[in-house]
């Protein structure tokens, strides 16, 4: 009862803080398209922002806080506004203080206003940032294509300096935080258009094709006619423990977590250490998705039984073994090695969830990278062995699969690989109906 009432007065103080998104069309779903940066490997999407509309691109963080856009250089907007201290929206940002500046008015310098901490994960770097809101607009979807476009007046965002976008990808001028907080994407557009907090993520192989982020309600649909709203589904985890770069003490990480309760190659399962399978009251072990690293990072043990078992079970399918490639431990020749509608035909990596009948399957798309026209790597790198997180599922092995994350209801839903469906991620018709 006490969560709820909690729940209650979130969506109460954020609806009021989002008053102005409009009200005259209510979508059912948002849509936004995401790209691979052939550079970086990073996701990109893009939105409007500001008055009058500015396009801007943001690097797409799946455990994101909340977004952070550079407002050093060239921020100009009628309708931006700081976040005054002890307000509303102060409590919804979980801000971690309040502060002043000595210099002349502009966006991400004004007095009495609260602060967060944007972050980039790539540089391992946070800053202050002041806390504002202004106008964003995306797309609405009926599942199929972008329809009309509708806009959140007041949308929660925080300032960075231009310094912080080091390591992003090229054009990129800010983060899109798409985490469990109460002002990352999912949470605000929930709020301001009166639909379920969920997302749906579907990331393409291709660099020159997008793939698509959906927020709201189902149906997900792709050509040639192909809906893959129909899902597999395990529980979402909270790790108490704070993952990100700066954090107030108790607060817990935005991050997804799910259970993965053992591994599996072909048909021969791992022997691992459970214990580090499951999140310790330290915030230490189990396993997140994350769209910030591109290779599955695997804890040194975990890392070295499952690279053992598929050299093994490779040469028994009588795959040949060839220098490693970094930043990969493990490579084999393509040659005789035959292709099917799902990749290369090379044995399959099965992660098991809460039972045997649930099971997250990487197939030779998801698991082998080419690093030339002959050479293919296994997509999975050595994390150590003492990471933070045992197992950090990268965004290759979740490209062309479509992957739903229900914050409502705590539990994630996957499509397995739409290449099986003969369709891919970069499959949606984004030709608008509008």
């Amino acid at each position: 009862m006490a969560s709820t009432l909690h729940f209650l007065l979130f969506s109460i103080l954020l609806t009021f803080s989002l008053s102005s998104a409009q009200t005259s069309f209510r979508p059912d779903a948002l849509v936004l398209p995401v790209s691979k940066d052939a550079a970086t490997l990073q996701y990109l999407t893009r939105i409007q922002q500001r008055t009058p509309f500015v396009p801007v691109t943001l690097v797409v963080d799946l455990g994101g806080r909340f977004l952070w856009v550079d407002c050093e250089s060239n921020y100009t907007s009628s309708t931006y506004q700081p976040v005054r201290c002890r307000s509303a929206q102060c409590s919804l940002a979980n801000a971690n203080g309040c502060g002043d500046c000595f210099s002349a008015p502009k966006p991400g310098c004004n007095n009495n206003t609260c602060g967060v901490s944007p972050e980039n994960p790539f540089t391992r770097t946070s800053t202050g940032g002041e806390l504002a809101t202004d106008v964003v607009s995306v797309n609405s979807s009926d599942g199929s294509n972008p329809g009309r476009v509708v806009s959140v007046r007041r949308f929660l965002f925080s300032c960075a300096p231009t310094s912080l976008l080091q390591g992003l990808a090229a054009g990129a001028t800010g983060m899109a935080g798409l985490g469990q907080t109460r002002i990352a994407f999912p949470s605000q557009f929930a709020s301001a258009f009166s639909f379920h907090r969920k997302f749906a993520i579907c990331l393409s192989s291709s660099a020159s094709s997008n793939g698509v982020i959906f927020f709201g309600e189902s149906p997900y649909k792709f050509l040639p006619n192909v809906d893959v709203s129909s899902l597999t589904y395990t529980p979402l985890f909270i790790n108490p423990v704070s993952t990100a770069g700066t954090s107030t003490q108790g607060e817990p990480s935005a991050e997804y977590f799910i259970g993965v309760k053992s591994i599996k190659v072909d048909n021969k399962t791992l022997t691992l250490n459970q214990s580090l399978l499951t999140i310790d009251e330290n915030g230490f072990g189990g396993t997140k998705i994350s769209t910030v690293v591109p290779y599955t990072v695997l804890e040194s043990s975990i890392y070295k039984a499952l690279t053992d078992a598929y050299i093994s079970t490779a040469a028994a399918w009588n795959i040949s073994r060839v220098a490693a490639v970094a930043p990969f431990g493990v490579c084999f020749s393509f040659q005789g090695v035959g292709s099917t509608r799902v990749g290369p035909a090379v044995p399959y990596i099965y992660l098991v969830l809460q039972s045997e009948s649930v099971q997250y399957i990487i197939t030779g798309s998801n698991s082998m990278v080419f690093v030339s026209d002959d050479v293919m790597c296994l997509g999975f790198v050595d994390g150590g062995s003492n990471p933070r997180t045992s197992i950090v599922i990268g965004g290759y092995q979740i490209e062309d699969n479509l992957v739903q994350f229900d914050l409502a209801t705590s539990r994630l839903g996957f499509s397995g690989t739409l290449l099986g469906r003969s369709t891919t991620c970069a499959n949606f018709n984004f030709t608008s109906t509008a």
